[in-house]
């Protein structure tokens, strides 16, 4: 699947969630989203990439961010407010967002 398959309130909790905070986390979890068959995996995969994430090392997240980590602790804080967001998102019934298709 593709960013554009996803709802509205899932895209805005993650994506744009991610792009106030860096570029390169949007990308992340768009890659992510050519790994799923539907929505409901690819919010799970994404609260395991912000798992991963949170605990990483520097040279890993040298290797997320192309060369370039992040503070440490602002992006724990931007994956928190992705976490927050998506546990929101959980509790709306799928047939209850909105989709562009």
């Amino acid at each position: 699947m593709d960013t554009d398959d996803l709802s509205k309130e899932t895209y805005k909790a993650i994506i744009v969630e991610a792009e106030k905070f860096h570029h390169d986390l949007t990308l992340r979890f768009g890659l992510l989203s050519y790994q799923c068959k539907d929505e409901n995996e690819f919010v799970d995969k994404s609260i395991k990439l912000i798992g991963v994430l949170q605990y990483a090392d520097s040279a890993y997240l040298e290797y997320i961010f192309f060369g370039k980590a992040p503070d440490k602790l602002k992006l724990i804080e931007a994956l928190e407010k992705i976490s927050h967001n998506i546990a929101k998102v959980k509790h709306i019934p799928i047939e209850k967002r909105h989709f562009d298709f």
